[in-house]
């Protein structure tokens, strides 16, 4: 008779014990009490307790599906271009505009980690291919969608691009790329130094530091720009320090200003960044972004100054 048909607990010990081997495993099954778990799982009360444990098994399960399904869906791909499509462009002023693209799913995340950027690709007035880096002024938080804000150049050949781009158009995109990496309170207070279309990278890292309740880091931004019309994100700047008083300064600098102005005045000058900037420490940073001009006076001036190379990083 083989195990399978053996009813009793007795039946079960006698054809265990019937060759050596079997003996020897007999021992091991009474040692570890297997046989009187057999007995109890034929009562009435071991089959109640396997079917709880067959509906929790269940219950986790599809618990694990529905939550792993809701995960954001990460679009970018670091080897190959992935298309989406622009679903609202905002005309900001005459040379800068802003374009919304849709992600595959109202869940979805670029997967764009704080302060790096993402390869755009297009076509200039040539016809011919370029690629060019930009940042997103989104974050992860911001689903479904991404944003880049581009200021056009009437020579920039990615400014043709996005000049002849039109709503349900789409942009080969493709990344994350770039070498800053950042944990929430990896420094005391970073020092920001941004020209131009140089704030992008800025405002992201700044947004996604003041939105996280647990960061503390502080943030000292000094944003150049040649007029008052050239200041990108202005309104969305303003918001941050108003909401973030205690977190973020801002401190503008017009090379050709109006009448009416309290910001500074001209190129940055080593004044200004003692001024509005942490001192040289081990816990700060400095971030500079700006024309190759401008990143190359800066450097000068925080050598001057005292900062270190490992306090400082340029985008």
């Amino acid at each position: 008779m083989g195990l399978r048909g053996m009813r009793s607990k007795r039946e079960l010990e006698d054809g265990l014990k019937r060759t050596h081997s079997c003996r020897i495993l007999f021992s091991g099954l009474k040692y570890f009490g297997f046989l009187e778990i057999m007995e109890f799982l034929e009562t009435s009360q071991g089959r109640l307790y396997i079917g709880v444990a067959v509906g929790l098994i269940a219950v986790g399960a599809a618990a694990y599906v529905m939550f792993s399904s809701k995960k954001p869906k990460v679009c970018l791909d670091p080897e190959n271009f992935k298309e989406f499509k622009l679903v609202k462009k905002t005309q900001i002023s005459h040379n800068v505009a802003k374009f919304k693209f849709a992600l595959p799913t109202p869940t979805s995340v670029l997967g764009l980690p704080i302060g790096q950027h993402i390869s755009c690709r297009g076509k200039d007035s040539q016809g011919e291919e370029v690629i060019k880096p930009y940042t997103p002024t989104t974050l992860d938080s911001d689903v479904g969608y991404f944003e880049l804000v581009i200021k056009m150049y009437p020579q920039g050949r990615m400014s043709h691009h996005f000049r002849e781009m039109h709503e349900g158009d789409s942009l080969a995109v493709k990344g994350p790329k770039g070498r800053f990496k950042y944990q929430p309170g990896q420094v005391r207070a970073f020092g920001m130094l941004a020209g131009g279309s140089g704030i992008t990278p800025m405002f992201q890292v700044t947004r996604a530091i003041l939105e996280n309740p647990d960061d503390k880091t502080k943030v000292h931004l000094i944003y150049a720009n040649v007029t008052y019309e050239d200041i990108l994100l202005k309104e969305e700047l303003d918001s941050l320090a108003t909401n973030y008083p205690d977190r973020f300064k801002i401190y503008y600098v017009l090379n050709q200003p109006p009448e009416v102005w309290n910001g500074g005045v001209g190129f940055v000058s080593k004044e200004m960044i003692q001024t509005h900037c942490p001192a040289p420490a081990t816990d700060i940073q400095i971030l500079r972004c700006g024309p190759p001009p401008m990143n190359k006076a800066m450097a000068a001036h925080l050598e001057a100054l005292g900062y270190a190379p490992e306090m400082q990083f340029q985008f």
